[in-house]
């Protein structure tokens, strides 16, 4: 006899019963046991980037078995707002999908669309051959696979933080997520993500989105820009990555350990 399987909470549930904003990272490296490291780091949502990162269909499975035994929401971002890809991702068991460089309301209503089964979209059904109803063991999946995903759209142009309030109104759009890095290139200033006009656009976003009632998050590495878009009223901020976490802390050793070192061939000095 099989077992009956239950879905997970999704970010929108999380949100939802949070009593406090999330604190989260980005997972960039593929790794899935690097996934599995961040996933038990005490952090609440955990974020594998599948448009910046080298992520395929197999390495994104792995990293949610992996996180699958520790008390965080696994959310995954697609490469792009395309309904094949969103299809292929919701059968792996992804039910916490970020997707990006949604500008405007046609192109929210697209990625809730690629969501939901018919009639409400256009998600194709293949439940009984996926993970996400786990081969038909999640009793009515089909019935209520909506319930159990939540849809992040990514506002990250200057055309999306004017299209922001439609947006937020589209059905099946349950929050935004602010990309200050790709917003400041869209407003010709590349690089300066906390330039005072950007500041003021994710602000604006941050305002609309309590206005309508959904919970919006935004990208922030540096702690002072992220408490202050958390002072602004953001439900969740990504305040690191994996990759930019190694990257930075081997600099770290190798600024602290290599100055003590002669450049003679590796002799220590004072020897």
């Amino acid at each position: 006899m099989p077992l009956p399987m239950t879905p997970d909470p999704s970010l929108k549930d999380a949100l939802a019963a949070a009593t406090r904003p999330l604190v989260g990272m980005w997972v960039s490296s593929g790794s899935a046991l690097v996934a599995e490291i961040c996933a038990g780091s005490g952090l609440d949502v955990v974020v594998v980037d599948g448009e910046h990162g080298p992520n395929g269909l197999e390495g994104i499975l792995a990293q949610l078995q992996a996180m699958r035994g520790y008390p965080v929401t696994a959310v995954v971002r697609t490469p792009a707002n395309d309904p094949v890809i969103i299809k292929q991702y919701l059968d792996l068991g992804v039910q916490s999908l970020m997707v990006p460089m949604v500008h405007t309301a046609a192109d929210a209503k697209a990625a809730a669309a690629a969501v939901h089964y018919p009639p409400r979209g256009v998600r194709g059904v293949g439940s009984a051959l996926a993970r996400s109803s786990r081969w038909n063991r999640t009793p009515d999946y089909v019935a209520r696979a909506s319930d159990t995903i939540t849809v992040m759209v990514q506002i990250e142009s200057a055309q999306a933080v004017e299209n922001v309030a439609d947006i937020l109104a589209v059905d099946g759009v349950d929050a935004i997520f602010l990309g200050p890095a790709d917003l400041a290139a869209s407003m010709g200033l590349l690089g300066a993500q906390e330039h005072p006009k950007v500041l003021a656009a994710v602000e604006h976003c941050l305002a609309a989105a309590t206005a309508a009632g959904k919970p919006a998050g935004v990208n922030a590495f540096a702690e002072a820009t992220a408490r202050h878009y958390l002072d602004a009223g953001a439900d969740l901020v990504l305040v690191g990555a994996d990759v930019t976490l190694l990257a930075r802390g081997s600099e770290a050793l190798a600024g602290t350990f290599i100055p003590h070192w002669k450049n003679d061939g590796g002799s220590p000095a004072g020897r």
